[in-house]
This record gives C-alpha cells, sequence and structure tokens, in this order.
C-alpha cells in the first residue's frame, strides 16, 4: 500500500482519484470544506485508522477509473460549470424541500422523531446561499473572467470562510434529520424530503470543492 495518500490533503485527492469523494462520503470525511487537512489528520479525527482509507484509495487508483479533472480545464468552462450544475440546481432545490419540511413538521409534528426546526433551518441556508451565489456571480466570478484573479485573494478568503459556515450548516442539517435517516414508517413525503436533503448536501458539497480546491486554488496560484 502507497503511504503517500496518508499526508496529502483530502481535496488534492478528491482531484487526483476518480471516486474518491464517494469513499469520503462513506467515512463521512470534509475534503471541501475541510480539503486542507491531509488523509491522515482527518480520518484519525474521525477515529478511523487511515490506513484502510489509504488502501481504499490505492485499490480505486489501480481499477483506472476516470473523470473529469476540472483542474485541466479553462477557468471559464469551469465557472459556467459551477453556475449551471450547482448555482442554478440550489435555487431549485431549496423552495421544494422547504415546502416538503413544512409539510412534515405539520402533519407529524407530535412525533419525537420528527425533524423539528428543518423548514427554519432551510429557510436560513436559502438566505445564506443566495446572498454567498450572488456575491460570486456579480464580483468574484467578474474578476476572474477580467483577467483579475490575482486581486482576488480577499474576496477569495470571505468565500472560503462562508463556505466553512455552509459546511456547519449541513452538520446541523444532518444532526436535525438523524443523517439524513428516515423512519422506517416515514410517509412518503417524508421519504421524498430526505432524498432531496441527500441531493443538496452532495451537490453542495461537490460545489464548494470545485470551488475551494479547484477554482480558488488555480486562481491564487497565477
Amino acid at each position: 500500500m502507497s503511504l503517500t495518500f496518508l499526508d496529502q490533503p483530502l481535496g488534492s485527492l478528491a482531484c487526483d482519484i476518480p471516486g474518491a469523494t464517494r469513499i469520503f462520503h462513506a467515512f463521512n470525511l470534509d475534503f471541501c470544506c475541510g480539503g486542507h487537512k491531509s488523509l491522515r489528520e482527518a480520518a484519525s479525527r474521525r477515529g478511523i485508522p487511515p490506513e484502510r482509507i489509504a488502501a481504499e484509495l490505492e485499490t480505486l487508483l489501480a481499477q483506472g477509473g476516470s473523470h473529469r479533472d476540472w483542474r485541466s480545464e479553462p477557468r471559464e468552462r469551469l465557472i459556467e460549470h459551477i453556475l449551471s450544475r450547482y448555482h442554478a440546481r440550489h435555487r431549485e432545490q431549496l423552495p421544494e424541500l422547504i415546502r416538503l419540511a413544512c409539510r412534515v413538521e405539520q402533519v407529524h409534528g407530535g412525533r419525537a422523531d420528527c425533524p423539528h426546526g428543518l423548514a427554519d433551518h432551510l429557510r436560513d441556508m436559502q438566505q445564506e446561499l443566495e446572498s454567498h451565489m450572488l456575491k460570486e456571480e456579480q464580483i468574484l466570478f467578474p474578476m476572474f473572467l477580467s483577467g483579475y484573479a490575482k486581486q482576488a485573494s480577499a474576496p477569495i478568503s470571505v468565500m472560503r470562510f462562508e463556505h466553512d459556515h455552509h459546511g456547519a450548516a449541513l452538520e446541523q442539517l444532518h444532526h436535525l434529520t438523524s443523517g439524513i435517516t428516515p423512519p422506517e414508517d416515514a410517509c412518503n413525503t417524508w421519504r421524498a424530503l430526505y432524498r432531496g436533503l441527500n441531493e443538496l448536501n452532495d451537490d453542495l458539497v461537490q460545489h464548494i470543492h470545485l470551488e475551494n480546491n479547484v477554482l480558488f486554488v488555480g486562481a491564487l496560484a497565477q
């Protein structure tokens, strides 16, 4: 087994190894906001032997899978992808998730396992995400596209800070929903809500990963 993985940042491994993000998801390792941490540090903090994860990564690498490496793509194409795949998608996801959460809380509010406060939490997430995305669309991304990436270190720092807040919001989302796991007797609305929450979680994690570990890193390296 290659021990070189142990001291590499999670964000770099997520970019380098096809399928690595799926493994990180399975072990609940934060490769987006916490992408600067080494595999050794991140796994140890979770109480997981880092060698176990390194072995799974090595297996993936040996299988020779492929994925789109956005580090080799033009910055304009990556920004277009972020806008169409993630910004637009989040704006579609959250209103429907809020509606479903309100319905579940209204119908099942008397149950101890009801996700009380979920709708309000999703409203807060929607407001914070919309403000964040507008800053990127109106300030940061135009700077990148106009050739001023070298002058963008301050707004990048702000965006990274806000990404940390989004990561904390996802942790709270998991807390409110028992790890986004519906009870066995959950109704169809409850199950649809949690399927949507899992999709939102995965999309937002990948969104932050592409910005923190690819777009921002590339801009600051100029």
